[in-house]
């Protein structure tokens, strides 16, 4: 390889003198640079020239590449087509290789089949629009469907909480059970409180609190 071939990345270098310009103390000032302009005519990509106003597929004419089908066709005929071109060509590739292997003929048939897998790339490259539009739908689709199983989940757990619930309220005690324990725990509690308030001898009062609680315990036991 000569030294003078221009050598190009497949992959951009890091930007490493961008990087001491973006330090806490340039973002803090607000001295960062300021984003690049909008490129509006030409650029230079891996070493090959692209316009800002291209489309994502360009056309084979914009490439240097002569059609070998017309403007309106069907692609799905035309693959076909290419394919069986392709392996015709591949054959007499072969059979040249066999019988006259210096023959000039060998360089035009790696150019043919150079074209024809050119072709079946740009037809295949078409359909990626159409394929990104079909894998947002199935993937909204997805989402969609993944929702509304959790909608049901939710709902189905929803159902056994009420349930629950509902049993619990039938299982609760009636209204004058209710009242006994009202009574009897607002009774200890005052109790317990009137024990308290005695400061005079600390012993006493963790006796009473012994003693509310055993109350308040038998009391339970002998309502339910």
């Amino acid at each position: 390889m000569s030294s003078e071939q221009e050598q190009v990345s497949s992959l951009p270098l890091p930007p490493v003198q961008y990087i001491t310009l973006f330090n806490d103390e340039n973002v803090r000032r607000n001295r960062i640079p300021k984003p690049p302009p909008i490129i509006q005519d030409t650029y230079s990509m891996f070493g090959k020239p692209f316009n800002a106003d291209d489309t994502i597929i360009r056309p084979l004419e914009s490439q240097g590449i002569k059609r070998l089908y017309p403007q309106h066709f069907d692609r799905r005929r035309e693959l076909k087509k290419l394919n069986h071109s392709l392996l015709v060509n591949f054959l007499d590739l072969i059979d040249l290789l066999v019988y006259s292997p210096d023959s000039p003929k060998r360089i035009e048939k790696v150019d043919d089949i150079s074209i024809l897998f050119i072709h079946i790339h740009h037809l295949l490259n078409e359909f990626r629009p159409h394929q990104a539009r079909e894998t947002l739908r199935v993937m909204l689709d997805l989402q969609k469907r993944q929702r509304l199983e959790t909608a049901v989940r939710f709902h189905k757990h929803l159902d056994k909480a009420n349930e629950i619930l509902q049993q619990a309220l039938e299982n609760l005690p009636d209204s004058e059970l209710d009242s006994q324990i009202l009574t009897s725990t607002e009774q200890i509690r005052k109790e317990f409180l009137f024990c308290l308030s005695k400061k005079d001898k600390i012993n006493n009062g963790n006796d009473a609190l012994i003693r509310s609680m055993n109350s308040l315990i038998y009391n339970l036991f002998v309502i339910f």
